[in-house]
């Protein structure tokens, strides 16, 4: 899932799109220690420290981890179309329910919204899939049914693909964000920036923004035109054009049949929920305290891949719902592995199941986080970085007056 809306004086990135594949030794097995991190008063999430024999490094851990899941980077193709028919037909029947009840019992209706926004994600799971080439053994079948479901989840495939890939090419590296990623400062960008720049990113990180203005200004809008790569790649337009036409025909073929406003009110609730779901996931997958940014000098994919994303443990049936997609530290290691083989990776890795794990109750706070700490390696809230600069300044003040 790809968001970006922040104005564009916040962040500019020039775009970078790579594969990382390296060769690697032997597993060993790996030791998990969770400490916690105090700062002043307040006990912060955990932080997993990882401590490897043999004076191994992170990165040479990380690249056996990847060279252990890649066995995994291959679709078996029955399950891949077991998991597409089971997604869509249970999706038309609950749309089909959702247009009989929408003149008599809308309440029915809304209802029946949450089960369908649910499995839209999931499709968009498997379009994510078919991005990543990882759905079907053939690059074709996939950008042909990744294509069809952009159609439904409003996402231009190739378009995509390509911003998405990008963001798993330079993940966790701060001078190259800005593509298929959600906009974020440091502490010393935000406080450089002038008085209404900063207003600006604390509209654009509000929670309000995130999961409701964003989503849908994201797939109504941007995805409509999305310039940001159309400029670099005017190819792309293509797919976009042709995403637009198939919407539009699906839209115009349904309103005729079956009268636009009832349409309307039954897709709209749809695109409202299931946005602001993915885009939530996409959020908690690299928005949490204890993750990862290093200058380009200094970052390495396959560390920035297992530190920079999280493990989100999510109970059933949402794990089911999200196509494991919140196991994500492994999707970086190896994008090309389906997302129905993800949980037997982790099985693999006991290091992996603890590191950067996140609990359903506990990713609520992280809606809070909206910079990125150079100093203490976090991420951290609005009211966290106004008490470090009250902190900063009595203790210039102390060394003034001594």
């Amino acid at each position: 899932m790809c968001y970006a809306l922040a104005p564009a004086f916040l962040w500019r990135a020039p775009y970078f799109c790579s594969d990382s594949l390296l060769r690697c030794r032997r597993y060993k097995r790996v030791r998990i220690k969770i400490i916690p991190i105090e700062t002043g008063r307040r006990v912060n999430a955990p932080v997993a420290e990882i401590s490897l024999p043999n004076s191994e490094t992170l990165r040479d851990q990380a690249r056996q981890w990847a060279q252990i899941v890649r066995v995994q980077a291959e679709p078996k193709t029955a399950r891949s179309i077991l998991q597409l028919l089971t997604t869509i037909f249970p999706l038309a029947g609950l749309w089909a329910a959702m247009m009989l009840t929408v003149d008599d019992a809308y309440w029915a209706t809304l209802l029946l919204s949450v089960f369908a926004a649910a499995f839209t994600v999931r499709l968009f799971i498997i379009q994510h899939d078919c991005g990543h080439r990882s759905f079907f053994g053939s690059g074709r079948l996939n950008d042909i049914v990744g294509t069809l479901i952009g159609i439904v989840t409003l996402t231009p495939h190739e378009y995509w693909r390509r911003a998405h890939n990008s963001h798993h090419a330079t993940c966790g590296n701060l001078q190259k964000r800005g593509i298929g990623d959600i906009s974020l400062l440091t502490v010393a960008e935000y406080t450089a920036l002038s008085g209404w720049k900063r207003l600006a990113y604390r509209l654009y990180r509000n929670p309000a923004t995130v999961l409701g203005i964003g989503p849908i200004y994201l797939f109504v809008i941007k995805h409509r035109l999305p310039l940001d790569l159309i400029r670099r790649h005017p190819m792309l337009l293509i797919s976009v054009m042709a995403t637009n036409l198939g919407i539009a025909g699906v839209l115009i073929g349904l309103g005729f049949s079956f009268g636009f406003v009832d349409v309307l009110m039954v897709q709209l609730p749809i695109v409202l929920l299931s946005s602001a779901a993915g885009v939530w996931l996409f959020y908690i997958q690299h928005q949490f305290d204890f993750t990862h940014w290093r200058n380009d000098e200094s970052w390495d994919f396959h560390e920035a891949s297992v530190l920079a994303s999280s493990y989100y443990d999510l109970p059933q049936p949402l794990r089911w719902f999200s196509g494991n997609i919140g196991i994500h530290h492994i999707h970086h290691l190896s994008c090309r592995i389906p997302n129905y083989r993800l949980k037997d990776c982790l099985a693999e890795i006991p290091a992996l199941q603890t590191l950067n794990r996140i609990g359903l109750r506990e990713s609520l706070s992280c809606l809070r986080l909206a910079l990125w700490d150079e100093n203490t390696q976090r991420m951290i809230s609005f009211k966290s970085q106004r008490q470090l600069r009250s902190v900063s300044v009595l203790a210039d003040g102390e060394l003034d007056l001594s």
